[in-house]
């Protein structure tokens, strides 16, 4: 993604907690002169879930860990480490997939929880493409909370992107109605749309998020282009289990993972990609404007499990 800053120094320092807890686990299981059997495969399942890839995810690795064994060809408890990182990059292979900004407008729309990072995303995403000489608009459609609308404006006026919205109250759809409208009338290239995380009212979340996508299509057939799930990465499990209800309701086609840099848990990437087979999109590695990066599967092994 080439309007975006790459993988580098950043996610390493981005990844260092995560980094050391996985390390620090892996050096003390995997010690060179130690025997292979089950107490330390079961060490090794017990770590991998801790750093919440997963019991799935855990239990295949050892099976695998216990083949090469069989095999002959790991004979040493620290030549696991290598094979780890080959597993790692195998299963994230699928997962480094460009965002879809071919149309004009591009539609994306930024889904999750409240305290996810939505709004913030969405307008760091918004300054990336802006910052790549594309013409790009924001929506303020999360019209429950008066605050998320002053959030995005206020992002709006610091990265120069004008925002579309509504009074606190108002229709969502009406807002996504009028951003869809006044992007292609301006021949925009990209709209980013920030929704809501919950409702005041009774309704349906997912009813309403769908109700949005329909409002979309009906004025841009194919669209949205991407349905981004927002998840904060220090939420571990509950994060995951937050993408399987949106994924399920509404059709994720990726997911922006923030806050990367404020948790020993960045293993729920893996998680995401193999549970759920959705590709992760942008990931978030600190506070800066510029902190929004692409992402890539052989630069993320490399930080989380740095090569010995």
């Amino acid at each position: 993604m080439t309007f975006l800053g790459g993988l580098g120094d950043r996610l390493r320092e981005g990844l260092r907690r995560s980094q050391e807890h996985l390390a620090n686990g892996l050096r003390t299981v995997l010690e060179p002169e130690r025997p292979i059997g089950e107490a330390l495969y079961a060490e090794l399942e017990e770590l991998l879930i801790a750093a919440d890839l997963g019991a799935t995810l855990a239990a295949d690795f050892t099976n695998r860990a216990r083949e090469e064994v069989m095999f002959g060809t790991v004979t040493r408890a620290d030549q696991l480490r290598p094979v780890f990182r080959r597993f790692l990059a195998d299963t994230l292979q699928s997962a480094a997939q460009p965002l879809n900004l071919d149309h004009r407008p591009a539609v994306v729309l930024m889904l999750g929880v409240n305290g996810a990072g939505k709004t913030t995303t969405a307008a760091k995403l918004a300054a990336a493409l802006k910052g790549s000489d594309r013409r790009v608009l924001l929506a303020a459609a999360d019209t429950f909370r008066a605050a998320a609308i002053e959030q995005l404006q206020r992002w709006g006026e610091r990265i120069g992107v004008e925002v579309i919205h509504q009074a606190t109250g108002s229709d969502p759809a009406a807002v996504v109605f009028d951003a869809v409208k006044a992007a292609t009338a301006r021949g925009t290239d990209a709209l980013i749309i920030d929704t809501a995380g919950r409702l005041h009212t009774k309704a349906n979340l997912m009813e309403e998020l769908a109700k949005l996508k329909r409002v979309i299509e009906r004025q841009l057939p194919g669209g949205p282009h991407e349905s981004l799930m927002v998840l904060d990465a220090p939420t571990g499990q509950n994060g995951f289990a937050q993408a399987r209800v949106f994924h399920e309701a509404i059709g994720l086609t990726g997911v922006a993972l923030t806050k990367l840099d404020g948790t020993a848990k960045g293993g729920i990437v893996v998680r995401i990609v193999r549970e759920l087979k959705v590709p992760i999109k942008l990931i978030g590695v600190g506070e800066r404007v510029d902190d929004l990066q692409g992402f890539d599967a052989e630069a993320f092994v490399d930080a989380l499990v740095p090569p010995p």
